[in-house]
């Protein structure tokens, strides 16, 4: 039964696999086949979960493990191919199989005659399997793809219109700010091989989750702890890192959805909750912890409410929830963090997939109530004095300016230490080979040169894709 483990992953895998190579070959498939192909397999998938969690319960098992060997071996250094469910990771696991099918779905006749539809379907499979891989890991190693997966196709799905600059420019930034904070996690899970010895999961706790008790601790407990924190508020959206979310709905709608209603942000919580008995060893981590979550909380509310779109609105909820749940992680409430995980995961996707619709009833609301409707937190504005309610929105406005911080300590110097790595390649590149012909590209030109191949397509097809795209935005589906 252990073996519903691996195809509950694998599934993903292959699916992902099959659509890689058939827009690699240029084997264009259907609208309708792409989207059966994902929801076939997100359906099985389903399936397997549910038969797996009925065979946990019915023989009253907190864990189940699969081991397929090692992927490679080093002097003393193993990486372990280890897939693990227990109490934490299947409800996660059973959402992330259950949305995804559900966002496929709902992208099926979303994203109808998109440029770039085989691409987007490529990478929420793959975003699936980053998922189920993230949270199947029964290794802080493993771990560490399914972490890198996600990144990746979150910021590829930030800059999915890429005939524009602006949704390359905030992938761009997005994918630096991952970079930095993902140290931490690269750091931490190296020192846990230097402390322990071993970075899977029985090795590092005494007993399954939330049981078990740290074998790391005192300072080395604290040091792997702040890393593991570092890299939870990179991918949480927590502050001081929390200035690329709102950048981040440059993508697609249903991609909002996956990525920042349901899954990529909490991977930071998760990774957080799986690493509890570490955090509960350190009074300095849990404090730390709670302190973002808190200073997270009031920044998310103050600059949601201050919000003047939909989706940036969402996107701050978000953020402020997640504050909470840090909050409560690091108090030491793994059961209610979970909790407020799972439950935030289903409203917060529904949020973003109605978005477009809930402008709509908000509209109709407020037509049929006659302009009057009740404000929520009117009362406890009122307790703050009226100079620091007025400073606070044009703070809340300018989004704390942590989007400028972010641009000035972490995207720009990062960006001169490419351009100036690429000028210094360039230069031993001229010294060795001699002069030579290099194609440059500069920022958003991928996306100009896919534009001018659409311009450049007969007059009548793109009339007919215009007259059928407004038929689709009239008709009643």
């Amino acid at each position: 039964m252990e073996l519903l483990i691996g195809w509950i992953l694998l599934l993903p895998a292959l699916t992902t696999a099959g659509l890689g190579v058939s827009w690699l070959i240029g084997w264009r498939l259907s609208e309708r086949t792409v989207a059966r192909l994902t929801g076939t397999c997100y359906g099985l998938a389903t399936g397997l979960v549910t038969i797996l969690c009925g065979w946990m319960v019915r023989r009253d098992l907190t864990s189940a493990r699969l081991e397929l060997g090692d992927w490679f071996t080093v002097h003393s250094y193993r990486f372990p191919l280890l897939l693990q469910i227990d109490r934490l990771s299947l409800p996660l696991i059973a959402l992330s199989v259950i949305l995804v099918g559900v966002i496929g779905a709902f992208s099926q006749r979303y994203m109808h005659r998109e440029e770039g539809y085989l691409r987007f379907f490529f990478l929420l499979n793959l975003c699936g399997f980053g998922v189920l891989l993230l949270f199947l890991a029964g290794s802080f190693d493993l771990m560490i793809a399914g972490w890198e997966m996600i990144g990746l196709t979150s910021v590829l799905l930030i800059g999915f219109f890429q005939h524009r600059n602006d949704p390359v420019r905030s992938g761009l930034r997005v994918f630096l700010i991952y970079r930095v904070c993902d140290i931490g996690l690269l750091t931490g899970v190296a020192l846990l091989h230097h402390y322990v010895g071993a970075a899977t999961v029985d090795h590092v706790f005494t007993h399954p989750w939330p049981d078990g008790d740290s074998l790391l601790t005192g300072t080395g407990a604290t040091v792997v702890g702040l890393l593991f924190l570092l890299a939870a508020m990179g991918k949480s959206a927590q502050v001081p890192f929390s200035g690329w979310l709102p950048q981040a709905m440059e993508g697609p709608t249903p991609s909002s959805a996956i990525f920042y209603g349901a899954l990529s942000v909490h991977a930071g919580a998760y990774l957080l909750l799986r690493a509890q008995p570490l955090i509960e060893s350190s009074l300095t981590v849990s404090v730390a912890v709670v302190v973002v979550g808190i200073l997270t909380a009031i920044h998310g509310t103050m600059v949601g409410r201050a919000a003047v779109d939909a989706k940036t609105s969402i996107a701050y909820a978000s953020m402020t929830q997640l504050g909470l749940i840090f909050a409560e992680i690091g108090s030491g409430l793994e059961w209610v963090a979970l909790l407020h995980v799972a439950g935030h995961i289903v409203v917060r996707t529904l949020q973003f997939l109605r978005a477009p619709s809930m402008l709509h009833d908000h509209h109709r609301r407020y037509s049929a109530s006659g302009g009057v409707q009740a404000t929520t937190g009117t009362y406890f504005e009122l307790l703050i004095p009226t100079r620091l309610r007025i400073w606070l929105y044009r703070l809340a406005l300018e989004r704390g300016h942590h989007e400028t911080l972010l641009e000035r300590m972490v995207v720009s110097p990062l960006t001169n230490l490419s351009l100036w790595l690429q000028s210094f390649e360039d230069r031993m590149a001229l010294a060795i080979f001699g002069p030579a012909k290099r194609p440059t590209y500069k920022l958003g030109q991928l996306g100009q040169i896919d534009r001018t191949d659409f311009q450049q397509e007969a007059p009548e097809r793109r009339f007919k894709v215009h007259q059928s795209r407004r038929g689709m935005e009239g008709a009643d589906v």
